[in-house]
């Protein structure tokens, strides 16, 4: 048994004091705090907490090293349920725990493999396996990468993040990851000389993406003109009325849907008369696409082709391309949440209802995730809703612009915002993000940052913007996901490896 003032070998790999153990799973712990897609995230974290929580399951039994690990990954799942205000409820802890454990397989796989498996086999083991979880939390979990994908945590990097445009966002966690193997093999080699070649081509190949990136923002054509396009949101006072005035009625959307309506209808068509006021101010100023939020205007069915009718009659006086969030309350069902695309003639040009409501939050019937696009004199105009985009494989869609109506709230606006810029990347195309209650922002193909505005900062809900009106076509646009599929695929094969290899741990240089 291994105690505080001995060091013992386990699988001919020297096991530190059981405190040094516990520090290393302490500070690993600790730092994944902030990297977790949260308002709290410090890009370097990510880095830093994989080496931490390696180390710790490396040099301990496979099976407990793992169950710490797992409590870790319990343990910052809360914690961006906390910072992100969220909210715990049994749907978002069950969640938790789950995204948990399979963020936690590949530190086992790690643990499991590497001792059986030749050096430069063993460093592609916990890489391929994180990018590989990464993408199955997106195909198999409702959070998307809402949560676990560690691309998130290093927005602004923009050098750095033009790589997802080739490998989609796993491809950050796989290079995270494998820089953690490569620091962890050389933490154990007995010599610079064993472990000097992976770390000269790990680091070349940082190198190689950052360089290559760099180039592609720096290099990069303006190409075609630009379009203005304003976000709009309705005035917060009279948000506010709107408010108070639903939570006047007791019990759910039915009974909001079967209240009188003089008890609703005033404030919801206040709301509505602000957000057309400001939709006709901004067309006089030039925007020619004008977006509002998710659930911008809300109506009680019976009213529903009334709201309709007077934003299409505004986008055909203003002769503009309208973008309109609706919250329909209907007493024979949760109703709906759905966007509508006006174009200048007042025609509706797509209904759409978002495919992916808000686990435990949303009792929306989903829509069937097919992403509505139509030629325009500015491009190709996509549209889904917020917590759509944090969906790559359903936004991988060929588009010019990709309008992003969202809803959120003030402790989480800004970090779901910003992971609308991977989506950009990825699929060439700028994102217009109108965010009722959070951060509205616009960015181009590159992920680069054309307007923003903060709704709770700014006097006036409004954001205006000078938007790209052709997009590129990337690799990952292409190829789709064949990085992630070969990520798993590569697992599977290290398993095989690692299974008709001999018993006992491979040596460690070739």
């Amino acid at each position: 048994m291994n105690t505080a003032g001995n060091t013992t070998l386990r699988n001919n790999r020297p096991t530190p004091p059981t405190w040094r153990r516990h520090a290393l799973l302490a500070a690993g712990a600790t730092a994944q705090l902030f990297a977790v897609g949260g308002r709290w995230d410090i890009a370097a974290a990510a880095w830093i907490f994989p080496v931490l929580l390696l180390r710790f399951t490396r040099t301990g039994r496979a099976w407990s090293g793992a169950l710490w690990v797992w409590a870790a990954n319990i343990a910052a799942a809360a914690f961006w349920l906390f910072e992100s205000e969220m909210g715990f409820s049994p749907v978002t802890l069950g969640g938790a725990v789950a995204l948990a454990a399979l963020l936690t397989l590949p530190f086992l796989l790690d643990r499991l493999l590497t001792g059986r498996l030749r050096p430069w086999m063993a460093l592609l083991t916990f890489p391929a396996a994180l990018a590989g979880a990464e993408f199955l939390i997106t195909l198999l979990s409702p959070f998307g990468t809402a949560y676990g994908a560690l691309a998130v945590t290093q927005y602004g990097n923009l050098p750095l993040l033009q790589v997802i445009s080739v490998t989609g966002s796993y491809g950050i966690g796989f290079l995270i990851a494998w820089c953690a193997a490569v620091v962890n093999r050389a933490w154990e080699a007995a010599s610079w000389r064993s472990v000097r070649g992976s770390v000269v081509t790990c680091t070349a190949v940082l190198l190689a993406v950052v360089l290559g990136g760099g180039a592609r923002l720096a290099f990069a054509q303006p190409g075609a003109p630009a379009v203005r396009i304003a976000g709009v949101t309705a005035d917060a006072s009279l948000i506010r009325a709107q408010k108070a005035a639903i939570a006047r009625i007791s019990g759910g959307r039915r009974e909001i849907a079967a209240a009188p309506p003089a008890q609703l209808v005033p404030a919801l068509t206040a709301v509505r008369d602000s957000l057309l006021a400001a939709t006709r101010r901004e067309a006089g100023a030039g925007a020619k696409i004008v977006v509002w939020p998710e659930e911008a205007v809300k109506t009680l069915a019976a009213d529903e082709d009334a709201t309709i009718a007077a934003a299409r009659a505004e986008a055909r006086r203003s002769r503009i391309y309208l973008e309109i969030g609706v919250e329909v309350y209907s007493t024979a069902g949760p109703g709906r949440d759905e966007a509508l695309l006006i174009g200048p003639a007042g025609t509706v040009l797509w209904t759409y209802q978002k495919a992916h409501p808000i686990p435990g939050s949303e009792p929306f019937a989903p829509g069937d995730g097919r992403v509505p696009v139509a030629a325009t004199p500015y491009g190709r105009l996509a549209n889904v809703i917020c917590y759509d985009a944090d969906f790559p494989g359903m936004m991988r869609t060929r588009a010019d612009i990709m309008l992003v109506p969202s809803h959120d709230w003030q402790e989480y606006g800004r970090a779901h915002t910003e992971k609308a810029a991977l989506r950009a990347i990825e699929s060439g195309y700028a994102v217009a993000r109108q965010d009722a209650e959070g951060v509205s922002t616009a960015y181009d193909h590159l992920g680069q940052v054309l307007a923003t505005a903060d709704y709770f900062t700014t006097g006036r809900q409004t954001m205006v913007a000078q938007v790209p009106t052709a997009g590129v076509t990337t690799v990952y646009d292409r190829i789709g996901d064949s990085f992630a599929w070969g990520c798993l695929v590569a697992v599977v094969v290290l398993i095989g490896a690692a299974l008709v290899a001999p018993a006992g741990p491979h040596p460690r240089r070739p």
